[in-house]
């Protein structure tokens, strides 16, 4: 009872300070000092949701164990069924992973932003792939996506935030969560991976410069690179000049066909390492953080708040998730109580309640597991069918389950589907 007592009291007191802070907002958003406001000037705090998995898979949200980078699935699945199968997985997996019926739960549920991890390889190809080594071949798939999600967003009044999750070689030694191929040079060793990756960007904004429903560009999701040899994450880098450098090309890139748009930065070290910040460049920039499994305690979040006041620019929680709901109530409780906006991290996992939505796999999803994880035989082709194509048909929101403790321990008013 006295827990039930405390959590009325502290949203009832959160309530009170968010008084005059719009979380329904229109026009474009843009930092006005250290807030961010929306087209009539009213501070907004983002109430956020993240699709991982959507246009980038990572493993573990498969259940996959160890090292599972998407380049690596999807090799798995072709041994399994063979390439036009595979193709034809795929195809539905971004079709079925992210719908019209996911975005009206989310706006049920009261989240005002979508945060979209992005695949640079739905966008355009490899460097190693490009016919013409100093020129840029452009994919529909990844924008036709993008249109597709802001055309249910759009109406619901819900911001559409681009994160490049995956960028051209990956950006990190952490490759589950960029698709990183280490036989091949990452971001930070190809010069042409760097180019590749501020000419998507350009391209990007050159598209949505007008778009209104667009909330920022987040421009590289967690680096984790040691540009000093020490700590091989980058958590212990003291300058991190060729990432500031890197944001300063693509901000240039940008804002040569995008004034309107915020630019969102973040650190090295998985995002939060801000050693060596030259200070804002630009006059619409957001500092992003990222927080996982550590204490919901003012000193957890005080290099950010230092940050905010230190350079007068907004700071937002770009990604948290992954734990409890009691964390969660304590994580947005906490930050909002700051005016920090946030996104949670994701959307729908495979057999997971700590989600909006959990994914239940067929019951061959097991046995393709099993094999994977080096457990059992392998399957034959006709079970790996029925397991991955299962497993995509239950991918769609009507057929997974609602889990709305999550909800409305992120939104405590919120919760109804």
């Amino acid at each position: 009872m006295k827990r039930t007592l405390w959590s009325v009291c502290r949203f009832g007191c959160l309530g009170v300070l968010l008084i005059g802070v719009s979380v329904y907002a229109e026009g474009f958003l843009r930092a006005d000092g250290d807030r961010i406001v929306d087209g009539q000037g009213r501070e907004v705090i983002l109430r956020g949701m993240g699709l991982g998995g959507w246009m980038l898979q990572e493993g573990y949200m498969l259940r996959l164990k160890g090292v599972n980078p998407q380049h690596r699935i999807r090799q798995r699945i072709v041994e399994l069924i063979g390439a036009e199968s595979t193709e034809r997985f795929y195809t539905l997996w971004r079709d079925r992973h992210m719908t019209e019926a996911d975005v009206e739960t989310l706006a049920r549920a009261g989240f005002n932003s979508i945060r979209l991890p992005m695949h640079f390889n739905l966008f355009t190809l490899p460097v190693d792939e490009e016919p013409d080594p100093q020129g840029q071949t452009w994919l529909p798939t990844g924008f036709e996506m993008i249109d597709r999600l802001l055309s249910w967003c759009r109406p619901r009044r819900i911001y559409v935030i681009l994160d490049l999750h995956a960028a051209p070689g990956g950006q990190g030694h952490d490759v589950n969560i960029c698709d990183r191929d280490t036989n091949k040079p990452s971001l930070w060793e190809d010069p042409r991976n760097r180019a590749k990756t501020v000419a998507l960007w350009r391209k990007l904004a050159e598209r949505y410069a007008n778009e209104p429903w667009i909330g920022g560009y987040d421009l590289i999701n967690e680096p984790n690179w040691s540009f000093e040899g020490q700590e091989p994450h980058g958590r212990e880098d003291q300058t991190n000049a060729p990432l500031w450098e890197l944001y300063r090309e693509i901000t240039r890139a940008i804002r040569e066909v995008d004034r309107n748009h915020m630019i969102i930065l973040g650190g090295n070290g998985w995002g939060n390492n801000y050693r060596g910040f030259p200070g804002p460049w630009d006059g619409n920039m957001v500092l992003s953080f990222h927080k996982y499994w550590n204490p919901n305690t003012e000193e957890a979040i005080a290099p950010y708040l230092e940050l905010r006041r230190k350079f007068g620019v907004p700071v937002w929680l770009g990604e948290s998730g992954e734990n409890s709901n009691e964390w969660f109530r304590e994580c947005v409780a906490l930050v909002e109580r700051h005016r920090i906006g946030w996104a949670w991290w994701p959307h729908k996992k495979v057999e997971s309640r700590s989600c909006v939505y959990t994914v239940e796999p067929p019951p061959e999803y097991q046995e393709l597991l099993a094999y994977w994880h080096g457990q059992g035989p392998r399957p034959s082709r006709e079970v790996a069918v029925r397991a991955l194509f299962g497993l995509v048909e239950n991918l769609r929101a009507e057929r997974c389950r609602f889990n709305g403790d999550v909800v409305r321990a992120l939104i405590p008013e919120g919760g109804r589907r």
